[in-house]
């Protein structure tokens, strides 16, 4: 099913944890087998119904656009959108892709990869009435990760990372739709947090952001091991 949504993927970051084994390159070029992360997580995207794609880049911003063009080699349409001079955060970089909601987009990570019914997301969406609804899935260690509270399909607050036993818990798995709507809260060309500035606001404000919790299989590349336990895993899987 082709989905009718653009999905932005914020692929900005520095990546400063990952510098030891990716120096000269963005974060989202980091080498899987002979691809990169970028390339495998638009694929999976693609896969799930995904034509469009927003990618919000920074730090050698041009190479992603070299590596992508406008997507045609994808099947796909890719437009870019710049951080600023001064990183401007999750929140900053989307404010400045305002114009490509359609009213609602979806928006990923750069550097997770999970495998999302992006059709299902997009009508718990529309059911929900939500500003935003925000994908959860639990991991062996929470620890590293911001730790979200919900009731049902809405989510209740919002937890910095602890550290301890954080077994069990729902974490934030980087894929949200969030309404245009809900860009009027930021401030253009300013520094912001979409998970430590907004949506916390929205649940202090009595608005709703809605849950989508899964129970699926959720990786991430913030680190030199994290990176290369999945490209390991990538090559077992099709080696097998």
């Amino acid at each position: 099913m082709t989905l009718d949504l653009p999905v932005i993927v914020l692929c900005g970051g520095l990546g400063t944890r990952l510098r030891a084994a990716v120096s000269d390159r963005p974060k989202a070029l980091a080498p899987v087998g002979t691809s990169s992360f970028l390339a495998v997580q638009l694929e999976l995207l693609r896969e799930r119904g995904a034509r469009h794609f927003v990618l919000c880049v920074g730090e050698m911003a041009e190479q992603i656009e070299a590596a992508f063009g406008n997507g045609a080699a994808l099947g796909v349409r890719v437009d870019y959108v710049r951080d600023g001079t001064t990183l401007l955060g999750t929140a900053g970089v989307l404010k400045r892709a305002e114009r490509f909601f359609t009213p609602a987009a979806i928006v990923v990570n750069g550097d997770t990869y999970i495998d999302v019914d992006l059709a299902h997301l997009a009508r718990v969406h529309a059911s929900a009435s939500a500003l935003a609804t925000l994908m959860l899935t639990r991991v062996p260690d929470a620890t590293r990760y911001r730790r979200i509270d919900c009731n049902g399909t809405r989510v209740t607050s919002f937890r910095e990372k602890e550290l301890g036993d954080a077994r069990g818990n729902w974490v934030n798995a980087g894929v949200y739709v969030i309404e245009r709507e809900l860009l009027s809260r930021i401030p253009s060309d300013t520094a912001m947090s979409l998970e430590r500035d907004v949506f916390p606001a929205v649940l202090r404000d009595g608005l709703t952001v809605a849950a989508f919790p899964q129970e699926v299989e959720f990786h991430d590349i913030g680190t030199p091991d994290a990176l290369h336990r999945f490209a390991a895993l990538r090559e077992a899987t099709h080696a097998a």
